[in-house]
């Protein structure tokens, strides 16, 4: 019987172990995460106000409550952790699935200065997750800027103008919205380098800037007819070419009533310094661009000042080297055919990769489904040359052993019903623990 381990439990390892025991009616598969919860970025990066994306969670759920599969939560992988080599002693075959974890930068001077964030730390506070320290996004701050134009810059665009009205009825935690309600942030300018035609965003997610109640949505026309292919979009693919409709409609709307919330989406402006005021961010300098006809842009020598005394950076994830596994920092993924971890050039047996850590930051959350699938059916197909010996015996128990205390089921569940709880005695529906403390209290309030 096939045991596999498979590391993190977000779409790509919910489908990888979906498509293990639906292929393989013997298979059993433990789901390992270093955190307490499951669900991976579809509880911890898909906005509060996307009640839609985050019912995928019950898709999720039903793949982790299957028979042969088993969650366990607050496992560490690497260091402070169980090494990958030990993994492979306890399991006939491992499946990395962890993702993109961390951020690109821009490189640019000012980049570090106070009130200059990732947008993945922003994410990180308003959606409690455990490992986010900080605060004080929006103290002090009256105008922001977004650097990138997909849908996560959307997302942190829109959580900024939004009112307690409407975050209250979100699993935000409380200290994220307390602080988002008191927020005096009135302008939010989200800034692309490119033209309107090669903006990330879907055009669902950038109709819901322009039905924001008291926010007005500015954009310059002249801006976007900088862009050819804005011009005339007839040679564009249906999603870029509802993009644009979208952006003219508003163009051409010109002038609005005054709002308390002022949304303005630039294009061809590339950051080029973050300025200082009084010791912290005070305002972002950018150089205008152009097409440069072939599909980049190119500097004009032509600069303007933003001010702002918030920035968030969103210009994509990026993979980071776990230890025991070979990396590509090109790339930022492990290298792999089909799935299999490749270690010198040749095939390692028994290690595998799905999801962002294999094939990069693309695609929606359903790419993953086709991704698992490949690499489920490589590590099948590998699956004789895996069972050739008996395994030590239950990996939980081998864990516990070594002194770590998995979260099992029975612990998410627990957790579920704590913010349920504490949901209810804020007078809101559930709202989410933000702290390892909080978290792991709750899971072991019943878990073995």
């Amino acid at each position: 019987m096939l045991h596999v381990a498979v590391v993190g439990s977000g779409p790509s390892g919910c489908y990888t172990a979906q498509n293990l025991v639906q292929q393989d009616p013997e298979v059993r598969v433990d789901v390992l995460d270093r955190l307490p919860c499951p669900y991976g970025l579809v509880r911890y990066g898909v906005a509060p106000d996307h009640e839609k994306i985050k019912s995928l969670q019950n898709n999720l759920r039903t793949v982790l409550e299957h028979e042969r599969v088993r969650f366990l939560g607050g496992v560490p992988v690497g260091p402070g952790g169980v090494p990958a080599a030990r993994l492979r002693e306890l399991y006939h075959a491992v499946v990395y699935c962890v993702g993109a974890a961390t951020d690109r930068h821009l490189g640019i001077p000012g980049e570090d200065l106070p009130g200059s964030w990732s947008a993945t730390e922003f994410v990180s506070w308003y959606s409690a997750h455990p490992d986010s320290a900080a605060d004080g996004f929006v103290i002090g701050a009256r105008s922001a800027v977004v650097i990138g134009v997909g849908n996560v810059a959307v997302d942190v665009t829109r959580m900024l103008a939004r009112g307690l009205a409407e975050l209250s009825p979100t699993d935000m935690p409380q200290a994220a919205l307390t602080a988002l309600a008191a927020s005096q942030v009135s302008e939010v300018h989200m800034v692309g380098r490119r033209g309107p035609s090669q903006a990330r965003f879907t055009t669902k997610e950038l109709r819901e800037l322009g039905a924001l109640p008291g926010t007005e949505v500015a954009v310059d026309p002249a801006e976007l007819a900088l862009d050819p292919a804005y011009v005339d979009p007839s040679g564009l693919p249906a999603a870029q070419r509802r993009n644009v409709e979208v952006l003219r409609g508003w163009a051409e709307s010109g002038a609005q009533q005054p709002a308390p919330h002022r949304i303005r989406l630039r294009f061809f402006l590339r950051p080029v310094e973050l300025l200082a005021d009084a010791g912290r961010v005070g305002a972002v300098r950018f150089e205008r661009t152009a097409p440069d006809g072939r599909g980049g842009v190119t500097g004009t020598g032509v600069f303007e000042e933003i001010e702002a005394q918030l920035v968030l950076r969103s210009v994509g994830y990026r993979g980071v080297p776990l230890e025991g596994l070979p990396f590509d920092p090109a790339s930022g993924t492990v290298p792999n055919v089909a799935g299999r971890v490749l270690r010198e050039g040749a095939v390692a047996p028994g290690e595998y990769v799905a999801g962002w850590i294999k094939r990069g930051p693309t695609g929606v959350i359903g790419t993953n489904r086709p991704c698992a699938k490949e690499t489920v059916t490589s590590l099948l197909e590998d699956a004789p040359l895996l069972v050739h010996e008996d395994l030590p015996g239950d990996p939980l128990e081998a864990l516990r052993a070594e002194g770590i205390r998995p979260v099992q089921w029975a612990g998410w569940q627990a957790i579920e019903r704590a913010e349920a709880e504490l949901g209810a005695s804020l007078g809101r529906g559930v709202v989410k623990l933000p702290d390892w403390e909080s978290l792991l209290m709750a899971a072991r309030s019943t878990a073995p």
